[in-house]
């Protein structure tokens, strides 16, 4: 009977978010729905709580002040220092500017936290500087809807902070946690981009003319700025000198500096910045409260529990059980957003995974690489409609030009599993 309750209920939820209503009214109506009908409980009151309880949290905080921080960025010429920055240092590299997308992704990913606004800035400057330099758009865009999920897995992560709040585990140990999983990831994409090149040698544009080592250096100090704000950001937080949240308060102050030092702050960027970071984080602080009351009307229908119980008597390995939910989570990615898939499933899922004996550290790197995956999958990749807003071409076109660093996430995804230190070498020397 609950197995019948929860498929009918996944059944409603896709159909009441195939209207085209918002995701987190969606997961309040469900609620709503399953309080009244599959409980004794009144909904009025519970859903009061649970709605205060998830959104008042001080950890959570962090979210909109690292929102807000990218917004800044996005609207400076920080990101456009990256490209000149980089660009000098890759003419002999097979595949040569292809390797800003990942650089500057990985670069940016450091200070935004945010895989849409990573992979919208970096676009905005690689995209029409690697088409004016004869760069083929199949290799360009591709590379930059994978690399621009690095988003999420460098720190800081928002989807870490809402895992973190979510599974109960620190989010300064998520963050250093992502860094060797960040690095591996964006090494897995530049080597695709070498394999490529060496492949297609012909499609790849001349190099340009040399530069002299001090030449290079010279044109390096368009980097010094955004080192000098991740590590001001990243340092607080693994000096034990500030929370998350205070340093994302400094990274917004330091952001905030850097723009009027180069005189892109104005009343007006600030506002657009202000009012685009409320407006991001409203979205997901309606997600947040709408899947909090959902998975407490799932607790009261006792769905969690039988759920948990029905994936325990399948008595799967540890393996078993990680291709499961890849699975699993891949098919949820195309049709909910990753901080919706995480708030709405870890209460289910976190007992099982424990009992698997799973380290929810690492299981929580493994959840931001499988969320990477849903950001190029159709219909709901966010990253595919930031692309589609920036080159106007069709999803499947673009999902298509991203299949191959699906592929790699996957790899990476087995790598991750088959040798776990990657992932927790360093919380554990670190702590």
């Amino acid at each position: 009977m609950e197995l019948f309750t929860a498929f009918f209920l996944i059944v409603l939820l896709f159909v009441i978010l195939g209207t085209s209503l918002w995701i987190g009214l969606a997961l309040l109506g469900v609620a709503v729905f399953a309080m009244d009908v599959f409980t004794q409980r009144p909904a009025g009151d519970a859903m009061v709580l649970t709605i205060w309880g998830s959104t008042s949290s001080w950890t959570l905080t962090a979210l909109p002040l690292f929102l807000w921080m990218g917004e800044i960025l996005f609207r400076s010429k920080l990101a456009e220092g990256l490209f000149a920055g980089l660009a000098p240092w890759l003419n002999r590299i097979p595949g040569r500017l292809l390797h800003t997308n990942v650089i500057g992704c990985g670069i940016f990913a450091a200070v935004s936290g945010s895989s849409a606004a990573t992979c919208a800035t970096i676009g905005k400057i690689t995209l029409p500087e690697l088409k004016k330099r004869g760069y083929p758009d199949d290799i360009a865009i591709g590379t930059l809807a994978g690399s621009g999920t690095l988003g999420l897995l460098i720190p800081p992560s928002i989807i870490m902070i809402v895992y973190g709040v979510a599974a109960n585990v620190s989010i300064a140990k998520l963050f250093i946690a992502g860094v060797i999983p960040g690095i591996l990831l964006g090494a897995l994409f530049s080597g695709y981009i070498v394999y490529w090149s060496l492949r297609n040698p012909t499609k790849i544009p001349a190099a340009d003319s040399g530069m002299s080592f001090m030449q290079k250096i010279y044109e390096g100090r368009n980097l010094i700025p955004v080192v000098l704000l991740i590590i001001a950001v990243l340092g607080s937080i693994y000096s034990g000198l500030a929370t998350a949240t205070e340093a994302a308060a400094l990274g917004v102050g330091g952001s905030l500096i850097l723009s009027a030092i180069e005189r892109t702050l104005t009343w007006k960027t600030f506002k657009e910045g202000l009012v685009s970071a409320c407006r991001v984080y409203c979205m997901i602080g309606l997600i947040l409260a709408g899947a909090a009351f959902l998975t407490l009307a799932m607790g009261f229908i006792g769905l969690p529990r039988h759920l948990a119980e029905f994936i325990g008597s399948l008595n799967l390995p540890p393996l078993g059980l990680i291709v499961l939910l890849t699975g699993f989570f891949i098919v949820l990615g195309c049709f909910l957003d990753g901080i919706s898939m995480v708030v709405l499933t870890m209460a289910v899922l976190l007992p099982t995974v424990e009992k698997a004996g799973f380290d929810l550290i690492w299981f929580g790197i493994y959840i931001v690489l499988v969320v990477e995956m849903a950001q190029i999958t159709p219909p709901v990749g966010f990253n595919l409609f930031v692309l589609q807003g920036l080159t106007k071409r069709q999803l499947p076109y673009l999902a298509r030009t991203a299949l191959p660093c699906f592929v790699l996430m996957v790899f990476a995804v087995l790598l991750v599993y088959a040798f776990p230190q990657i992932v927790l070498w360093l919380p554990q020397n670190m702590s």
